[in-house]
């Protein structure tokens, strides 16, 4: 099999060259351009490149993805799991545990040895454009994933930071449920309190609350979180206070995380983590969460998506899991090569 030489897509750029690969956060603070992914379960890669230049997704290439059929997708948690863990998830609610938790399940295919994920990227680009798509290729450091996400994780710029969460998703926006607008409020809440960890005392501001996105096949209810950073916090200290995102564990998050642990049975990897790019020469940098988003696990021979749902006390157990379908669909569609869902 060919040995595909690494490479990350952001934002219309290209990087190409590898010069380093830390697990060290800490290097985003000090120079070059950096593709980084963190793992949900926190295992964290950054890659320096040597030159990047803009370059738009190429138009895809045929037959250059072979993807996996549409009906060999296996998911972790079947329906019958995944609505009982719903159901475990409302009595640790009327119990007092946790206000809301996000139930994932991740989906599996096998997938032919010289897979290219960038090959993906461009179907991605054309059937499920998104606001923070992006790619990286690094297969000698088993990190190969391209991301259709419509999320903000964080975004920096010198020393004002920004999240966008995402709570609430419906086919239009007629579907959107009171219970996802108080979802979305509840995980604001949380950001909020991540942010003020690292920011200044009252800079931390909402500048938008529960706006409707539209993206393809679907609506999202979007916020706005922004504060300044202190002076002497870093990316090190950002993630620390930020991750794992709040929109896809929970408030409170630690009560959440005890919960999703117990829960699901498939770790979810470069899913509901951090995806993207750090520019440490200019102070700037872009990391959506890990949603819509696909890995390959080379040693398993196969490719991974991810999919689930916010679950609060006004949650019905069919409804969550018929939504990890709409979030699913028209992306599984896009990587088993249907020429509909492939249509710009």
């Amino acid at each position: 099999m060919r040995t595909l030489p690494p490479l990350a897509r952001f934002g219309g750029r290209l990087a190409t060259g590898l010069r380093d690969v830390t697990s060290d956060v800490a290097a985003l603070d000090g120079s070059g351009f950096w593709a980084v992914c963190a793992d949900f379960e926190g295992r964290t890669v950054c890659a320096r490149f040597a030159e990047v230049r803009p370059a738009p997704v190429p138009a895809p290439v045929p037959g250059a993805w072979r993807g996996p059929a549409p009906g060999d997708w296996l998911s972790s948690l079947d329906r019958a799991a995944y609505t009982r863990g719903v159901r475990r998830i409302r009595e640790r609610i009327a119990a007092g545990e946790v206000y809301q938790a996000n139930l994932c399940r991740v989906l599996s295919a096998p997938i032919a040895p010289d897979a290219d994920v960038d090959a993906l990227t461009a179907l991605l680009a054309r059937g499920n454009p998104a606001p923070y798509a992006g790619t990286i290729r690094l297969p000698e450091h088993g990190v190969e994933v391209a991301t259709a996400s419509p999320e903000l994780f964080l975004r920096r710029h010198g020393r004002t930071v920004e999240s966008g969460p995402i709570k609430g998703t419906g086919r239009t926006e007629a579907d959107l449920l009171e219970k996802d607008f108080a979802e979305n409020v509840m995980i604001v809440d949380l950001v909020r309190n991540d942010l003020g960890r690292v920011c200044t005392t009252g800079s931390v501001t909402v500048p938008d609350l529960c706006a409707v996105e539209k993206h393809p096949g679907l609506v999202h209810l979007v916020s706005t979180v922004g504060g300044e950073l202190l002076p002497d916090a870093g990316w090190g200290d950002l993630l620390a206070a930020a991750f794992p995102p709040g929109s896809v564990t929970g408030a409170p998050k630690s009560s959440a995380l005890r919960i999703i642990e117990a829960l699901e049975t498939a770790p979810r990897g470069p899913y509901c983590g951090g995806i993207g790019w750090v520019d440490a020469d200019r102070g700037t940098g872009e990391l959506a969460v890990g949603i819509r988003t696909f890995w390959l696990d080379r040693a398993a021979g196969l490719l991974r998506f991810g999919t689930g749902a916010g679950i609060t006390w006004g949650s019905d157990p069919e409804r969550e899991w018929h939504e990890t379908e709409l979030k699913a669909a028209r992306l599984l569609a896009v990587a088993s090569g249907d020429p509909v869902a492939t249509e710009p």
